[in-house]
């Protein structure tokens, strides 16, 4: 494969490459919009006297890969459980409705949504990301923290970005579940019951 005139397979590999690049790294995505728009990228300005040599594309720094930790399971079992105790959230979910009429449906997942909302309630300060009403318009500042808003729609371009909110987003403040004995097993979430 010679550089100037990639094989089809490379081109692939180059698209699907530049592919994720372009989502993980903006500076990165701006210069690929600059190439597509015929602008040189690391050229001087038009109004300075044109070097001898051109100048090297200026490469954007390399992002540090992500650390990844393994979660463990304990926590999301115990609200499984929880849901389960307080919202029957389990036995909701596997139970086949096709045989029931929509009132029976409603009325079933109004008491989990009660059940389900209570125990979020007592464990969790859940907030919204945003405090702004859905629909209002935002500007997000360069350097805006991703992980908390995610864009979507036309995303063009870099930061400062204009749009409406069209989610407020949920966020975790505080977490407050069950200590667990050292003989707990987690995967248990609730028990089968047995009646003499």
């Amino acid at each position: 494969m010679s550089d100037s005139n990639p094989s089809f397979l490379g081109r692939i590999s180059l698209a699907v490459g530049t592919f994720f690049r372009i989502l993980g790294n903006g500076e990165f995505a701006a210069d690929v919009l600059r190439l597509r728009n015929g602008e040189k990228i690391g050229a001087a300005p038009a109004a300075a006297p044109a070097a001898a040599t051109p100048a090297p594309a200026a490469q954007p720094k390399p992002q540090p890969a992500p650390v990844l930790k393994e979660a463990t399971p304990d926590a999301a079992l115990q609200l499984l459980g929880l849901l389960q105790r307080d919202a029957r959230f389990i036995d909701f979910v596997e139970e086949d409705i096709k045989g029931y009429s929509d009132a029976d449906i409603g009325a079933a997942a109004r008491l989990v949504h009660e059940g389900c909302r209570a125990t979020l309630r007592e464990h969790f300060t859940i907030r919204p990301v945003r405090d702004e009403a859905e629909g209002s318009r935002v500007t997000l500042p360069q350097g805006f923290d991703a992980s908390s808003v995610r864009l979507t729609g036309n995303v063009v371009g870099s930061a400062p970005f204009s749009g409406s909110i069209s989610h407020r987003g949920w966020r975790v403040d505080d977490v407050r579940l069950p200590k667990l004995a050292d003989g707990h097993n987690a995967k248990v979430i609730a028990p089968a019951e047995v009646e003499l």
